[in-house]
């Protein structure tokens, strides 16, 4: 797809409403330029994915017994001195 744009008196230009949407660019969207010997290139930065919560269940193997609150809890206590004392 080809387009002409203008260039504004305050040196910002509009990516047409079609473009953004078959791009899927959204408001706020970070994008680097790039000069080339062409002329520019805008380009999207890919931003990483948000991670769910069925992203992670179950990667963690453990096998035994389910853990309490407090135990986790205390486990947690427990590896957060540990590293105190390290540092």
């Amino acid at each position: 797809m080809s387009v002409t744009i203008s260039l504004s008196t305050k040196g910002q230009i509009v990516i047409p409403k079609a473009l953004r949407d078959r791009l899927h660019w959204t408001p706020g969207l970070p994008l680097t330029v790039r000069e080339t010997d062409y002329g520019l290139v805008i380009q999207a930065i890919a931003r990483p994915r948000q991670t769910t919560l069925q992203d992670v269940i179950g990667c963690l193997k453990y096998t035994g017994p389910a853990k309490t609150l407090a135990q986790m809890d205390e486990g947690i206590g427990e590896a957060v001195a540990a590293e105190y004392e390290r540092n």
